[in-house]
């Protein structure tokens, strides 16, 4: 499933009803996968289907019962770093199958698998997206560690198709679990021309003079390795960090203890604001050392930045030859160098932004991964 789809295949598509749990919900205002279903669900909407999306009350503070064409349910949970996610997706599953009975759903995170049993028992198709090996995130204490990864086998035996943003995690999957996923991509939109709306003058930049991280500020994201790095160069440019994260207090306090005044901290910034600093930027850092293919990656791409990844397989498969990498292992002494290069050679950094956003053009358009999506569900709905 997931390969190429003809346009008679798509145009004959049923309308679907599909629901869509597990994120904390639309408007997006936290991480990739709210952004994620946030623009899938969208577009499937303005394909004609009906799109129902889970949202947590104490997390999703939009008022309106529909949002971009989408239906949103609002139910309570238990405000718990471990519990959380998992109490919240039990509940929405049992509403969705019992109260909306959707052709069929869609789950986000591995940490949900154990969820797809419901959807199973009632005979509803589900899908589950299980981004990259979240097991390994260092916020994560014991139990919860090995919960995630024996999530991952539940997730192969319990849904009807895995998907994979990403070709390296596809191969983990067929490693470790000989299990057959379906790779679909993230997506992203290339914006017509660069936005501004008052943003950079708000924290005091200016157009190309600044390094930016976006991103939660956890620490397998590795902010660390830009702030320190950026410590270690000779430059009047400044280092612009998006971002927060709660139950991260410590590490985000180490953060901000850097003395250079040239560092400046954001906190969350979404919508315009966060294209304007996206699209203005020098150069865009994903230092992340975990996960599948990163949203903010792909959308900094499609903004026309000169990227520099930590280079794990996920984000070297996601930048091609359209980007630098630095080594993560080595942290900020890596980083440093990669920045000093872009510093020494503008010419490149220049080219290399034009190659971003071509690449996202043809590998990651919001359009064709919604094609790939509604072809995928349409065979589900036929085969159930």
């Amino acid at each position: 499933m997931g390969g190429a789809f003809g346009a008679d295949y798509v145009e004959n598509l049923t309308r679907m009803k599909i629901a869509f749990v597990g994120t904390r919900g639309v408007p997006a205002s936290y991480s990739g996968f709210e952004t994620f279903v946030e623009e899938l669900g969208a577009r499937l909407a303005e394909r004609g289907h009906e799109v129902v999306v889970y949202c947590r009350s104490h997390h999703i503070k939009y008022e309106g019962r529909e949002y971009r064409g989408m239906r949103l349910v609002k139910l309570w949970t238990l405000a718990n770093k471990y519990l959380d996610t998992m109490v919240h997706s039990l509940l929405s599953m049992f509403h969705a199958v019992v109260r909306e009975r959707p052709d069929v759903i869609y789950v986000c995170g591995q940490g949900n698998a154990l969820t797809l049993l419901i959807p199973k028992i009632y005979g509803i198709p589900a899908i589950i997206n299980v981004d990259g090996p979240d097991w390994e995130r260092q916020k994560w204490g014991r139990f919860a560690s090995w919960f995630l990864k024996k999530s991952e086998k539940v997730a192969v035996d319990l849904a009807n198709v895995v998907i994979a943003d990403s070709r390296a995690v596809q191969d983990y999957y067929r490693r470790n679990y000989n299990a057959d996923t379906t790779f679909i991509a993230y997506g992203a939109d290339i914006p017509s021309e660069r936005p501004g709306n008052g943003t950079l003058e708000k924290f005091g930049l200016k157009d190309r003079d600044y390094f930016l991280f976006v991103g939660r500020l956890v620490p397998e994201n590795c902010a660390d390795h830009l702030v320190r790095a950026f410590e270690k160069l000779k430059t009047d440019k400044k280092c612009v960090v998006v971002g927060d994260a709660p139950y991260a207090e410590s590490y985000i306090a180490s953060l901000k203890a850097t003395d250079n005044p040239n560092v400046i901290f954001t906190g969350y910034v979404f919508g315009d604001g966060y294209r304007e600093l996206g699209s203005h930027a020098y150069v865009h850092c994903l230092t992340s050392e975990v996960g599948g293919t990163h949203p903010a990656l792909v959308e900094a791409m499609a903004f026309g930045n000169c990227v520099i990844v930590n280079d794990i397989p996920t984000n070297l498969e996601t930048i091609g030859d359209a980007g630098i990498s630095y080594k993560g292992r080595e942290g900020a002494e890596s980083l440093a160098e990669a920045l000093q290069w872009t510093l020494d050679h503008p010419e490149e950094v220049e080219a290399l932004r034009g190659k971003a956003r071509e690449r996202v053009r043809t590998e990651y358009s919001w359009d064709v991964i919604t094609g790939r999506y509604e072809e995928l569900f349409g065979r589900l709905v036929k085969g159930s």
